[in-house]
C-alpha cells in the first residue's frame, strides 16, 4: 500500500522528487505526454509537503509559477492547498469558480 506524502520525512520527499523527475524525463523523451503530466503533478504535490503552509495567508495575493499573466488570491488554506481564485493584472477575478492550488505552485507574495 502506498504511503501519503504527508507521512514522508524531508529526505524521503527529496528522494521521491528525484525519482519522479527521472521518470518524467524518460516519459518526455519517449513522447508519453500523459505519463509526463502525471509525474509533474506528483512532483508539485511532493514539493508542497516540503513547504510550511503557515508561510501563506488568507487575504493575500501570490504569483503563480508558470502563469505570469495572473495572480492568485487566497481565500483560505486547507493543508497544503490554497483555495481562492485567479486574478488578472488589474486585480479582477477571471472566474467566479473557486479553485485550489498546491502551495508549491505559488510564488512571491504580491504587494
Amino acid at each position: 500500500m502506498e504511503r501519503r506524502y504527508s507521512e514522508f520525512n524531508e529526505r524521503e520527499l527529496r528522494e521521491e522528487i528525484a525519482q519522479l523527475t527521472e521518470k518524467a524525463q524518460k516519459a518526455e523523451q519517449l513522447g508519453m505526454v500523459n505519463e509526463y503530466a502525471v509525474h509533474e503533478r506528483k512532483i508539485i504535490m511532493a514539493k508542497s509537503y516540503m513547504l510550511d503552509p503557515n508561510d501563506f495567508a488568507a487575504g493575500e495575493v501570490y504569483q503563480i509559477d508558470g502563469d505570469y499573466s495572473h495572480t492568485f488570491f487566497i481565500q483560505y488554506m486547507n493543508g497544503v492547498f490554497a483555495w481562492g481564485y485567479r486574478q488578472n493584472q488589474k486585480g479582477s477575478k477571471i472566474s467566479e469558480e473557486e479553485e485550489a492550488l498546491p502551495i508549491s505552485m505559488l510564488g512571491q507574495k504580491v504587494k
